[in-house]
């Protein structure tokens, strides 16, 4: 398949077209696709451990084709927003209802924030604003700031909001993770700000922006739609947010930094993230999940994310790893068990 794998991400977006022009069972496809089919499938395929040679790396690294598929997703993402908003005009059953906010949850979760993330990663301003537009859509803007300045620095020790703890229930992760991302965001805003000499209580401010702008959207669903249509939005958009807040915690959990003799963390390794080389999801998610080797060189684009051996092993591709998350007592039964396994491997080493 090469490169032409991550079109793949075009089939999930036309099951959530599917779901915001059809009626009864076929409102939940998108769901089905993700967390039935794909769960599924991966169970019988093989991960690809697969990395692509140096040449293949250079080649891949000057091949503008990976941007475009990232840049073709923000039309895609703000087509079917609108769609959504639309078509939520229609009679609909309240099963029906369900659905589509399902599935718009999907569309913020997967192309909103995680193709958000992607392009955040930029040193390109203007990429970075691409991102910002599809966080938009999902009401995640802070994710930026936090992400990058936050994340990416305490990830693995107990100053991350996002680093799920050993024995933490995921439902409760969701709060702390999300609510500790946004006041971190906050407060990285202000000392960058204070930092360059500027005012924390100006347009400078990246938060203060990104809370504006998200409160003109609200108001605009409001005003050009009707209070149960922006209702919808922010109940899909808070889906979207759950599934990122569930693939932090599968991302990271129970992984944590040692500290040296200076009392600072050492430095973040591949073994401070959980990976899974299993196929499907790693191009539906343009290879997020091969984790490991992102957080440990954060400045790689996705198509070149290497899979690192000394790294921890999910059993299955994230979307089996998320719905098992959902069942904590299994969950912890599997996970801790796999945990204490690595840390004998990494001990060894």
């Amino acid at each position: 398949m090469g490169k032409f794998k991550y079109l793949s991400a075009y089939i999930l977006a036309s099951t959530i077209y599917i779901s915001f022009t059809s009626f009864g069972i076929w409102t939940y496809l998108p769901v089905i696709f993700s967390f039935g089919f794909i769960p599924l499938f991966e169970l019988f395929f093989k991960p690809n451990e697969t990395n692509f040679s140096d040449e293949e790396k250079k080649n891949a690294k000057s091949n503008n084709y990976y941007k475009f598929v990232l840049y073709s997703i923000i039309p895609i993402q703000l087509g079917l927003v609108i769609l959504f908003l639309i078509s939520f005009q229609e009679n609909l059953l309240l099963t029906e209802q369900i659905g589509r906010i399902a599935s718009l949850g999907i569309l913020c979760g997967i192309f909103g924030i995680n193709v958000g993330h992607e392009l955040g990663h930029s040193n390109k301003r203007f990429e970075q604003f691409l991102g910002e537009i599809l966080l938009l859509t999902s009401l995640e803007n802070h994710f930026l700031p936090y992400h990058n300045s936050g994340h990416h620095y305490n990830v693995a020790t107990p100053k991350d909001p996002a680093t799920a703890r050993k024995g933490e229930i995921l439902y409760l992760f969701w709060f702390r993770s999300q609510i500790g991302s946004y006041i971190q965001a906050w407060q990285l805003e202000n000392a960058r700000l204070t930092k360059k000499g500027s005012s924390a209580l100006s347009f400078y401010n990246k938060m203060i922006v990104y809370t504006l702008v998200q409160i003109i959207l609200l108001l605009s669903i409001y005003f050009i739609f009707n209070f149960q249509t922006l209702t919808a939005f922010i109940i899909g958009a808070i889906v979207g947010i759950l599934l990122l807040e569930t693939v932090n915690y599968i991302e990271h959990y129970a992984l944590l930094r040692n500290k040296n003799e200076n009392g600072n963390y050492e430095r973040v390794k591949p073994h401070h993230s959980w990976n899974s080389n299993h196929i499907i999801g790693r191009t539906i998610l343009f290879e997020l999940s091969r984790h490991s080797d992102h957080h440990y060189k954060a400045s790689k684009p996705y198509q070149l994310l290497d899979y690192i051996p000394k790294s921890p092993q999910m059993i299955t591709g994230y979307p089996g790893m998320m719905l098992l998350a959902l069942i904590p007592p299994l969950w912890f039964k599997v996970m801790h068990k796999r945990l204490k396994q690595f840390q004998q491997t990494i001990n060894k080493i």
